[in-house]
């Protein structure tokens, strides 16, 4: 009797696995539709990109690709690395030993210093920007990648913060009580023991601020112009008077998404692990 019992649970367990998995596929599926079809756009011509209903088997094209290289957005994709790749650099600098100290070292009210480090994510982004513009004018700022850096440093310290602490308070305290018997510094400690233990949460903390800061407009809109124009401002000068240029419109975005994407892909194993620390004991 109980081996049927054992049977039809499994039968159970198998089916319930089964439509789990079908309704992931279904979600995975339309989440990644659009992109699809943005990468199918990109290389139809304009006319047949235009088309309603659209025409899945009109001939294929690069003519997308080479009117927006034509642009020349090399120097606004550098800009956009430069801001990203240094700010979140920075980020990860400054939230680690803040983060170290918050859990394994915690300080005073640290409850209170993780909620003001949120508190600053509660303030919408509009109602900082025009002080923020009168300032940078005021010292000539304006129209500079480093301003852009300062500014996705901090507005980004507070989520890698947060998500850091977590992961360092899954370190054993024992490691780090050895460390300091065999009379490690807190920076070795840090650079030899702790990181490589939580380089996961690194990772991901990384790639998620990397992300935010790539596809940040409405700072980079208003406070540059030409030098220190970002990619995703560039890709709003394709709205113009004259129409959207659908086909170039799907080009730029796939070219301006790759960096993205390749950071993703490269760090996804690290991305999942981080994500998932602490999850599960």
């Amino acid at each position: 009797m109980s081996g049927q019992v054992t049977i039809v649970t499994g039968k159970k367990n198998r089916g319930g696995g089964f439509v789990l998995g079908g309704l992931a596929w279904i979600v995975g599926i339309l989440f990644v539709l659009p992109v699809l079809w943005m990468l199918l756009t990109s290389f139809h011509s304009e006319e047949d990109a235009a088309k309603n209903p659209p025409d899945l088997g009109a001939p294929l094209t690069l003519a997308g690709y080479k009117s927006f290289f034509d642009t020349g957005p090399w120097p606004s994709i550098a800009n956009s690395l430069t801001a990203s790749i240094l700010s979140t650099a920075l980020v990860i600098l400054l939230a680690f030993p803040a983060a170290y100290a918050l859990s394994i070292r915690p300080v005073k009210k640290w409850t209170d210093v993780l909620f003001f480090f949120l508190s600053t994510k509660m303030l919408p982004v509009v109602a900082g920007l025009l002080p923020i513009y009168l300032f940078a004018q005021s010292v000539g700022f304006l129209d500079n990648v480093w301003l852009l850096i300062i500014l996705y440093t901090s507005m980004n310290l507070p989520i890698a913060v947060w998500m850091l602490r977590s992961f360092l308070s899954e370190v054993p305290v024992e490691i780090l009580e050895a460390a300091s018997v065999d009379g490690a510094t807190l920076s070795r400690t840090l650079r030899s023991v702790v990181a490589p233990i939580v380089t996961p949460g690194i990772a991901s903390a990384a790639l998620i601020c990397f992300i935010f800061s790539w596809n940040e407009l409405l700072f980079a809109r208003v406070l540059t112009g030409t030098v220190a124009q970002t990619a995703p401002v560039f890709l709003t000068g394709f709205v113009t008077s004259q129409g959207l240029f659908l086909a170039k419109v799907c080009a730029a975005s796939i070219v301006v998404s790759l960096p993205v994407l390749i950071a993703g892909f490269a760090a996804q194993d690290k991305l999942v692990q981080g994500l998932s620390l602490g999850a599960v004991k």
